[in-house]
């Protein structure tokens, strides 16, 4: 018996180890994806047209988003067009850089709140008319930030007059993603492409023997690519309760429209509050619950997953001559607080300066919405893995501590940052309430080998403690 127990004992110490050894291995090899001697400024390499509108994205397998565990991409959906019902295997922010229209996301198993008592809505359905219920919609405008958990469904709809345009950041190294690091859509309707199908595609060119060429001949046979197209048309039809033919039309391999597609007949038909009335009602609801969460006020049916930061009365930083900052985070939007997500939204004037600062917490991905600036990055080494211009459309990741200087070089640089980590933190390196501003100034002065009337000056001189108004460009081209 004590053999069988000294065994047993040996057995499970040596579990713990081996298992101690792999998530070592797994935490090494995922702090490995950062160790990045150079930054870039990146585009967008991966475009798909749709009937209505187009789809780009970002190489998720790049070195930055490894180091993040991210993807990225950018929606743009023309009047009138449908962005098809989707779901994820990651959590997404959603910015709206442009436009305004309708969004749904689709929370399993809650109640259909938005019903058509009026027959405002009515279609036709043979001889029958029938009232249409769902769930809530929201309306969206330019400035909105949305969070889409992983797994719900989720869809949007253009019914302004111009274009809108999204940026998404897609969590793959999220918690609630229980699959691999690459980036998933699943596909509710219509046979779209793959937004990241690039990687996929060369991912699997490198399996060798049978199993590809199965694989290879699978997709020859079948390019239908919504969740329905692999289920067998009959027992669809018994678990919907509809005819086999209606099934077959859900699984049509021939609808080339792709993800975003136009509304036929008009404006799309929906059960849905007036925009100023579903404002009004979002305000009171975030004042009624703001700083008061306790876990019990939100519901997984009552999530609110909307919140505006383009709204410059709203700004966490403002300075009229300089700019503003806007973030957020699980304080002021409390589902984030469960997937480790925010977001901060800033404009600064022309050559204002956001001061040399770092996350604390935090990896930073910058998507400037709007004009251009001059960005450094500094890294442990203190080498500069960038130095160069941030342009309207790129991408730039800052990884946890290294320090970043923005400083506009138009007239009016705005920018989208998502950050890995539901209230993210700086630390300034100037300025009023940053890490030079605590330290003594004997401490300087004997750290940086200056008098203390320097080290004085060195603490005090910048009044503001985050942006501040340029005094010009040292070294600006010309051109520039």
């Amino acid at each position: 018996m004590a053999k069988t127990t000294s065994l047993l004992s040996l057995s499970l110490c040596f579990l713990v180890f081996f298992t101690g050894c792999l998530a070592r291995q797994q935490w090494q090899q995922t702090q490995n994806q950062c160790q990045l001697d150079r930054i870039e400024a990146l585009e967008p390499n991966n475009r798909i047209d749709c009937e209505a509108g187009r789809i780009e994205s970002w190489d998720p397998s790049h070195d930055q988003f490894q180091c993040a565990g991210v993807a990225v991409v950018r929606r743009r959906i023309d009047p009138n067009g449908l962005l098809l019902p989707h779901y994820s295997n990651s959590p997404q922010l959603i910015y709206i850089i442009k436009g305004r229209g309708i969004n749904g996301a689709v929370l399993s198993g809650c109640p259909e709140t938005f019903q058509d008592s009026q027959g405002s809505s009515q279609q036709k359905q043979g001889s029958r008319r029938f009232q249409d219920q769902h769930q809530k919609i929201q309306h969206f405008r330019q400035g909105d930030i949305f969070f889409v958990p992983a797994g719900i469904p989720y869809w949007a709809y253009n019914n302004g007059n111009e274009e809108v345009i999204s940026v998404t950041l897609v969590d793959t190294s999220n918690n609630a993603n229980q699959l691999d690091l690459h980036p998933r859509k699943f596909h509710l309707a219509g046979n779209p492409e793959q937004e990241f199908e690039p990687q996929e595609e060369q991912r699997r060119s490198g399996e060798k023997g049978r199993n590809h060429a199965r694989g290879q001949q699978g997709r020859e046979q079948r390019s239908c690519n919504n969740v329905f197209c692999g289920f067998d048309s009959r027992i669809l039809a018994e678990a919907f309760n509809v005819d086999q033919k209606l099934i077959e039309r859900i699984q049509n391999e021939k609808d080339d429209r792709g993800q975003i597609v136009n509304v036929k007949g008009g404006e799309l038909q929906v059960v849905r509050p007036p925009s100023l009335q579903d404002e009004r009602s979002e305000q009171e609801e975030s004042r009624r619950r703001y700083g008061s969460d306790n876990g019990i006020e939100e519901t997984m049916c009552s999530w609110r997953l909307r919140e505006n930061l383009g709204d410059p009365s709203r700004a966490d930083i403002y300075s009229p001559e300089a700019g503003r900052i806007s973030t957020v985070n699980s304080f002021n939007l409390p589902i984030l607080r469960w997937y480790q997500l925010s977001a901060e939204y800033g404009v600064l004037k022309n050559n204002a300066l956001l001061v040399p600062h770092y996350n604390l917490n935090a990896h930073s991905i910058v998507y400037a919405t709007s004009g251009r600036a001059r960005i450094q990055i500094v890294d442990n080494y203190g080498q500069t893995v960038f130095d160069g211009e941030l342009n309207e459309g790129q991408v730039l990741t800052v990884p946890q501590n290294f320090a970043i200087v923005k400083r506009a070089e138009s007239q009016r640089f705005e920018w989208i940052a998502f950050k890995t980590n539901d209230n993210a933190m700086i630390t300034t390196l100037a300025g009023k309430t940053s890490a030079i501003r605590g330290i003594p100034a004997d401490v300087l002065a004997n750290a940086f080998q200056i008098s203390p009337e320097e080290a004085s000056r060195l603490k005090f001189n910048r009044k503001e403690s985050t942006v501040s108004q340029g005094r010009g460009s040292p070294g600006k081209r010309a051109d520039a």
